[in-house]
């Protein structure tokens, strides 16, 4: 009697152990559910110079370049979905190219939500070892490179389901959670010893209120807004958590974080928005995202040319990220700008000589956003094709020239 008793008690205790326990992941509260053994691990050794400032940093970085719409291409699951975009696929060359052309880092979107394999969040181990792949060949050429989440934002405020990314909302919360912290749980494993400060992390592309009527424009009065903000915030700590409790080279890597859309609107319409805690010290870079002023830069068909009148808005936005971060020690990337192509090289150099000049006055590095697409033809919507990637040549040189030319002048100026 005193054995059955004992059993049953043993198993009353493991069942409400398992109950307990598969509550605590409803919540969000288990830590990871990757499968580890198809994880991919870093097994390489790099020595991580601490001696490098965030400032220092950013200042070695110089320029920049997106490889847009290839490894972010999320319509389709499995190595395929690197062309679904219609891109080439990356290449050694490519890289080699952009280096031999002066851009000192690469920006890599990369999408991982439609290469989830399981139940688990376990990402498919091929899509990690291809993306490594790319960051290798970049990380061979002496180049930076900023490895991000990015189209993993779930598309409408409606309640998400498994898998679904995540939406940072107080209703799919739980499920964000559980996406990111997995996510950037085995990115960290796959990248960690093996990668000096060359390799940066960038939490979140774009985090944003997708569908909402203020997707892009934070509004203090907009009570979605400040929820969206409050999650954020903690989705940010969530992802920069995982990535110190990773160890080794991850302990010290620096890492991008942002705020709603990565939008300037953001951070100066008094939002709770901050900057996470962190167990390194000066560590954090902002991300920010400047397509201005939006009428020249992005609005189709807006405006074709760029006269005086047009830098006030470019100034002021330098000078306010100057003022409320870098002066703070917090130095900022921009991780993507440009100008679409409206027929208008002429004026898009001016513009690019501008910005450049602008952004390194205060010690910024600028990554030129490159989707491939060029052609004004029909359009001049999106129009943000540079490099051609087929024949490892640029479609407008002249605005290359431009950034280097007023990168070394720019440098000139400071020595």
């Amino acid at each position: 009697m005193k054995k059955t008793l004992f059993w049953g008690r043993l198993a009353a205790a493991f069942m409400l152990l398992a109950i307990t326990a598969f509550t605590a992941y409803a919540a969000g509260g288990a830590k990871y559910a990757f499968n580890s053994k198809k994880a991919l691990k870093d097994k390489g050794s790099a020595k991580f110079n601490e001696s490098v400032t965030a400032l220092a940093l950013v200042n070695d970085m110089k320029t920049g370049w997106n490889l847009g719409n290839t490894l972010d291409a999320n319509a389709k699951s499995g190595l395929e979905s690197e062309t679904s975009w219609g891109q080439p696929l990356a290449t050694k060359k490519q890289i080699d190219a952009l280096s031999a052309a002066g851009f000192k880092t690469i920006r890599l979107p990369v999408s991982w939500k439609n290469h989830i394999i399981d139940d688990k969040y376990t990402i498919d181990p091929a899509w990690m070892a291809r993306v490594k792949q790319v960051v290798d060949w970049a990380i061979s050429d002496g180049m930076y490179v900023i490895l991000n989440d990015h189209h993993d934002n779930f598309e409408n405020e409606g309640a998400m389901s498994y898998g679904d990314g995540y939406y940072p909302s107080s209703l799919n919360y739980n499920e964000s959670l559980r996406f990111v912290r997995n996510l950037w749980a085995q990115i960290s494993l796959a990248f960690n010893k093996g990668y000096d400060e060359h390799l940066i992390f960038e939490v979140l592309n774009e985090p944003r209120l997708r569908g909402h009527a203020h997707e892009w424009n934070y509004n203090p009065s907009c009570t979605a807004c400040k929820d969206a903000v409050s999650n954020l915030n903690k989705l940010n700590q969530l992802a920069l958590d995982t990535i110190r409790a990773s160890g080794k080279n991850n302990k010290n890597r620096f890492v991008m974080v942002t705020g709603l859309a990565a939008s300037m609107n953001s951070f100066t319409s008094q939002s709770s928005w901050k900057l996470p805690n962190d167990s390194a010290e000066g560590r954090l870079l902002l991300s920010v995202h400047l397509y201005v002023p939006y009428p020249f830069a992005m609005q189709n068909p807006g405006v074709s040319e760029f006269t005086e009148n047009l830098t006030a808005e470019l100034s002021y936005d330098f000078e306010w990220l100057n003022e409320h971060f870098v002066k703070k020690g917090v130095p900022v990337v921009i991780g993507e700008y440009g100008a679409t192509n409206k027929n208008n090289t002429e004026d898009r150099v001016k513009w690019f000589k501008f910005f450049v000049s602008e952004s390194r006055k205060y010690g910024m590095v600028a990554c030129l956003w490159d989707n491939g697409d060029w052609n004004a033809r029909n359009t001049f919507e999106e129009k943000f094709g540079f490099f051609n990637r087929e024949e490892g040549t640029f479609y407008f040189p002249e605005i290359i020239e431009a950034i280097m030319e007023t990168l070394q002048v720019d440098f000139a100026n400071k020595n």
